[in-house]
């Protein structure tokens, strides 16, 4: 993800965000559809002054937050001691070594508050008591069982007053990591249309995925060992061999032919028929 929005973006995300198409919007600045189109397109480099301030003041948008001065929208002279940060935080935020986009994100997501209060509770051990007291229950009923009835290692009473028994660390690290999960799951689908999120599959998987149909075709081809080498690597790279001037076929195979990793043909006969595709020597011993 951007770790700052561009004037485009900002442009277009405040329209979308009122759902308005271009139409409803030129009707209520007066500003030409085509004109506000090409103002959120992301290959814009001349927005007019005047058309600027129409929309920041239609908005209700500071210049300033348009023109990326400034990340505030509402409020951008909130004085810092109402934010209730202290010193090393401020440093922090200012460094730029944060994402802060990101951050903010992260800190207005709905799940925030509960990550929050769950980290509270933990870190303040305002529960322990409680886990410790059913802890305690628990292991008092066992060994009563255990002492008056004496059943076998594996009873299944028995392992269930055990098992039922919580880690308070472990019970915690399962709570907040839910908690944290749940917001960052949430922030990634937010952000799968953005430009620069990798996509799901790499060309090398679709390659991997095609190896055996591309090593079929190859052995299906009629030609020599260079010809049929040289078909396999124009299918690795999406070319059509047989699409080309018999010229250019026989010029990539005399060059693929030079190569130091694709030794020169030597009679297969008797050997299998993949080895052959790639003209492969037998070691001498």
């Amino acid at each position: 993800m951007y770790i700052k929005l561009t004037l485009q973006e900002k442009l277009k995300d405040e329209r979308t965000n009122r759902h308005m198409t271009l139409a409803e919007l030129e009707k209520a600045t007066g500003i030409a559809r085509a004109t506000l189109g090409k103002y959120e397109s992301d290959k814009c480099t001349d927005i007019s002054p005047f058309n600027l301030a129409k929309l920041a003041e239609y908005y209700g948008l500071s210049m300033d937050y348009l023109m990326g001065l400034t990340e505030n929208k509402n409020h951008p002279n909130t004085a810092l001691h109402e934010l209730h940060l202290n010193d090393s935080t401020v440093d922090l935020l200012k460094s730029g070594a944060l994402n802060n986009r990101l951050l903010c994100e992260f800190v207005c997501h709905p799940g925030f508050l509960r990550l929050l209060t769950d980290m509270e509770v933990c870190i303040d051990r305002i529960a322990d008591m409680r886990i410790h007291d059913m802890n305690l229950v628990l292991e008092k009923a066992r060994q009563s069982v255990m002492e008056q009835r004496q059943p076998p290692e594996n009873d299944l009473y028995m392992r269930t007053l055990e098992l039922g028994q919580v880690s308070e660390e472990l019970f915690f690290s399962h709570v907040i990591h839910d908690d944290l999960d749940r917001i960052v799951k949430d922030l990634r689908t937010r952000h799968e249309s953005d430009k620069t999120t990798a996509e799901p599959e790499t060309p090398a998987a679709d390659f991997a995925r095609n190896i055996p149909v591309i090593l079929l075709d190859a052995l299906m081809h009629k030609g020599t060992a260079d010809e049929k080498r040289a078909f396999t690597i124009c299918r690795v790279f999406g070319i059509d061999y047989m699409g080309l001037p018999e010229e250019e076929r026989a010029t990539l195979a005399r060059v693929f032919k030079k190569s130091p990793l694709l030794p020169v043909a030597s009679s297969q006969r008797g050997k299998s028929k993949l080895l052959s595709l790639f003209g492969k020597k037998k070691t001498k011993e």
